[in-house]
């Protein structure tokens, strides 16, 4: 993590000139000024954010091949949670701890969106071909900070695949939210309409 910290000094010349000062005060106050700017950044108040997760979309950009084909694109998005407990340890397997963060794909299909769940092939022992559903769904590993103040924000990019080879359609959207540790839901963010180059 990187702190930046902006210190504005504000001088006034023509006031501190003018006020007689023996030299030795003038250094003491020069000092209590330097310290109450380097303090004054450790007393300021925490941001405070529901308990509930929040997320709001930023962007989605679409990454071509070296075919100019788009085969994936990286989704971004901010996150907001009062009590810092968005993660899963890398133990946590089975629901409802395997995914935090939930996607549906979606196709325009006839001029409306319609959620299309994908397929993806797999053998088994190398003879049986069988089907599986395929998810966007991911993990979010553990953000808590360390500290009293648990309260977090910042954002987060997951990269997706975009390109449905046995779909004719080349316009998509995606629908997003997340869930904390006590399993509560964030809103539900969508992507604005995303046109695929398919060829």
């Amino acid at each position: 993590m990187i702190v930046i910290i902006n210190v504005h000094f504000i001088f006034l010349p023509n006031f501190y000139s003018k006020v007689k000062l023996p030299s030795q005060m003038k250094q003491t106050v020069v000092i209590i000024i330097l310290l109450a700017f380097l303090v004054a950044p450790g007393c300021k108040k925490y941001e405070e954010y529901p308990p509930e997760p929040r997320i709001e979309f930023m962007d989605f950009l679409l990454l071509r091949d070296a075919q100019g084909i788009d085969q994936r694109g990286v989704l971004k998005f901010s996150f907001t949670d009062g009590d810092g407990n968005i993660g899963l340890y890398d133990s946590d397997s089975l629901p409802p701890f395997d995914y935090n963060l939930f996607i549906r794909y979606f196709e325009q299909q006839n001029g409306s969106f319609k959620e299309v769940f994908l397929i993806s092939s797999r053998y088994i022992n190398d003879t049986t071909l069988v089907y599986d559903t395929a998810t966007f769904n991911g993990r979010i590993p553990i953000l808590t900070p360390a500290g009293k103040n648990k309260s977090i924000s910042g954002e987060i990019e997951d990269t997706l695949f975009v390109n449905n080879p046995l779909s004719p359609y080349d316009t998509i959207m995606f629908e997003v939210f997340i869930r904390d540790r006590d399993l509560n839901e964030s809103n539900v963010i969508q992507t604005p309409p995303i046109v695929v180059k398919k060829r």
